[in-house]
């Protein structure tokens, strides 16, 4: 006899209405504020998601991928009971432990220790049954010697190790994970690819939201791409993936008015990505030549910005990263940038062996977000002479050149 799915979704939906409180109390001036913001203007409304059906077996782990507000995020609070859906519903057969952004369910008050138990309390378990794992999660996260340190002086680092160590520690049935691996370093994500595999090997569920594509396609064998808060497509991880990259080919443009699918306050706007190679305006890059990626930019209230900060990305089709180029890194500091311009971002001998990349658009202010672009524009380069030798380097080898030589001592 076939096992109930860990998770059955059924037309599920989530509606908002876009400038408006989601209840709670309001102060009298607020009611009448909103009053005249009702009379002065119809409400808009948004549909966060809709109509989703999906079926998650016992011991799967299955992928979400999507676009920046294709409603995985929401989709994933609904199943962990952090905000209830306007109809339809979902059922979960077992204990559910989420990672949905860095220290969810911890109180900044409580120690390391402290929150690990709060943690196992809320999942329904015993305080014996916590202290089997603790050790455990502790060395996992690696924060020992801080263990009996509130968790608000804790770095974002410390905290999104903990939690995520809680979260994979702690025997839920399901586990559902959202973006981890988008914060820490390079060993932690390989820790938490190590852990979620593990997790999936025991026969618990796991659920993973992730932009890595070459994460997913490691970890899930099924996954769904969700596009504007609907399923397009769910099958396996590989034809899901294709799709993907197709839909967003197509809806690719070096406008980025256009791109409604990004994050950041506004204040500052990425509008038109463009390239040069050898000096020249180009639409592939070439391995070895100088490439020049050209971004222009427009504040949205037509005045001067102080102390902004860029990045660009360069990306694998799935979602690797393979280069990362922040001003700070190099010193590059804009004391005042004016009200439109362009940036010129500069490398040397283009390293990018034969291929396709995506490249993602950041800029911020003081550590708050102004524009950000994921897969803003798709740049193509062409295979050339790195090296000087007269051969190409062949693709399958690394994923970006460097200079280097041999000799004997």
């Amino acid at each position: 006899m076939s096992r109930d799915p860990a998770i059955r979704v059924f037309d599920l939906s989530k509606h908002y209405a876009l400038g408006e409180r989601a209840g709670g109390y309001q102060l009298l001036s607020e009611r009448l504020s909103a009053r005249v913001r009702r009379s002065a203007a119809q409400r808009r409304e948004f549909w966060a998601l809709q109509d989703i059906e999906f079926e998650v077996e016992q011991g799967e782990t299955f992928g979400v991928i999507g676009h920046n507000g294709a409603g995985k995020s929401t989709l994933l609070k609904i199943l962990s009971r952090v905000t209830s859906p306007t109809r339809g519903g979902a059922d979960l057969n077992g204990r559910v432990g989420a990672l949905l952004e860095v220290g969810t369910g911890f109180h900044p008050e409580l120690t390391g220790a402290e929150n690990i138990y709060l943690n196992g309390a809320l999942l329904g378990m015993q305080r014996r049954e916590v202290a089997r794992r603790f050790d455990e999660i502790v060395a996992f996260a690696e924060v020992e010697r801080f263990i009996d340190t509130p968790v608000k002086r804790y770095s974002s680092g410390m905290y999104l190790r903990l939690a995520f160590a809680v979260a994979a520690h702690l025997e839920p049935e399901i586990l559902i994970v959202d973006e981890v691996l988008s914060v820490g370093d390079l060993a932690f994500q390989e820790k938490c690819l190590g852990r979620m595999q593990a997790v999936a090997g025991e026969g618990r569920t796991v659920l993973f939201v992730s932009h890595n594509l070459a994460a997913v396609s490691a970890l899930c064998r099924r996954s769904m791409l969700l596009q504007r808060g609907q399923k397009v497509a769910e099958g396996p991880t590989g034809e899901v993936i294709q799709r993907y990259i197709r839909d967003t080919r197509a809806g690719m443009t070096q406008h980025l008015e256009e791109r409604s699918d990004r994050e950041g306050n506004g204040r500052l706007r990425f509008t038109t990505v463009g390239f040069e190679v050898a000096g020249q305006p180009s639409d592939v890059a070439r391995t070895g030549d100088d490439l020049a990626i050209l971004l222009d930019f427009e504040t949205n209230d037509g005045r001067p910005l102080r102390n902004a900060s860029f990045s660009i990305s360069i990306n694998s089709v799935l979602g690797e990263r393979l280069l990362n180029l922040p001003t700070e890194l190099v010193g590059s500091r804009f004391d005042e940038i004016p009200p439109r311009g362009r940036l010129r971002c500069v490398i040397p001998r283009c390293p990018l062996p034969d291929g396709t990349y995506w490249l993602n658009l950041f800029a911020h202010q003081g550590g708050e977000i102004l524009d950000w672009v994921q897969r803003a524009v798709e740049l193509a380069c062409s295979g050339g002479d790195f090296y000087g030798t007269g051969q190409a380097a062949p693709t399958d080898h690394q994923a970006v050149l460097v200079d280097y030589g041999w000799s004997l001592v």
